[in-house]
């Protein structure tokens, strides 16, 4: 009994974990919201969002880089969503904001922080209007909330939104991407995919995207295929022909004419 009661408070104590009631919370090490990054300040964008991927044989994460617009905020609120905890908190971390003056500042900056949550990031702001820079991980770094090919984020702001997809990603063939919501413009800036929406309510911004090379992959297995079967059928064929001219051979194919039934002569492929 005792040991079924231990595993039921375990199960318990899990569950909830999961479900975030005993996540994080705190603000972020000033370590991490201090670390050095570049961002594109001039974007003429509400939202611009750079998305990057980890180079191949590498433990280092997929981040992206968002530069947000603000207007009457002291704070914007983060949170994404995964498939066991639902909502929760986006670890964010070379922070920085750029004043309307132009003048940019890091989290060292006594009223520029961020404090993460349970279920959501907030970002402290030292003024209300601004611009303000961060990183995050995306692509399931945080539990089962995403996939190798498919970025999404809850986007704090309403206006223009622009995403920069990884290099040589693309979205113009619908079998391989889907990119919600939609109308969007697509474009190709330096071998990137970029997604431009003219006017976009806070929301989910989804983008399942393929690369170029992932074109080649497909054409040389879908090649590959057609080969096999072409000779799938051609082996068959020649199969089926060579048993035929066999049968012949031993007389088993050979059609008899009717004044043949009540002939007593030789057996068919002897006479």
């Amino acid at each position: 009994m005792t040991d079924r009661r231990l595993l039921a408070v375990g199960g318990l104590l899990l569950l909830v974990a999961l479900s975030g009631c005993l996540g994080g919370g705190g603000e972020i090490s000033q370590d991490s919201l201090t670390k050095d990054a570049d961002y594109d300040w001039d974007n003429n964008v509400t939202a611009l969002y750079d998305v990057t991927t980890s180079p191949l044989l590498s433990f280092s994460s997929n981040d992206y880089k968002a530069v947000i617009d603000v207007r009457n905020r002291s704070s914007i609120e983060l949170f994404e969503s995964t498939l066991l905890r639902g909502d929760q908190s986006v670890s964010v971390r070379a922070l920085q904001f750029q004043f309307q003056n132009g003048t940019v500042v890091d989290a060292s900056h006594q009223n520029l922080t961020a404090v993460e949550k349970s279920d959501e990031t907030e970002i402290r702001l030292p003024v209300e209007n601004g611009s303000v820079g961060y990183t995050a991980n995306w692509g399931g770094a945080s539990g089962l909330g995403g996939s190798p090919r498919t970025w999404q984020v809850k986007t704090p702001v309403e206006g223009s939104h622009k995403v920069i997809m990884p290099d040589g990603a693309r979205t113009e063939i619908p079998l391989f991407s889907l990119t919600s919501p939609g109308g969007h413009a697509t474009s190709v800036e330096n071998n990137r995919g970029t997604l431009y929406w003219e006017s976009l309510d806070s929301g989910t911004v989804t983008v399942r995207y393929y690369l170029v090379r992932d074109l080649f992959i497909f054409g040389g297995i879908f090649l590959v295929g057609g080969l096999v079967g072409v000779g799938g059928v051609v082996y068959y064929y020649r199969g089926i022909r060579r048993a035929r001219e066999k049968r012949q051979e031993v007389g088993l194919d050979v059609e008899q004419d009717d004044d043949d039934v009540n002939d007593d002569g030789p057996p068919p492929g002897v006479r």
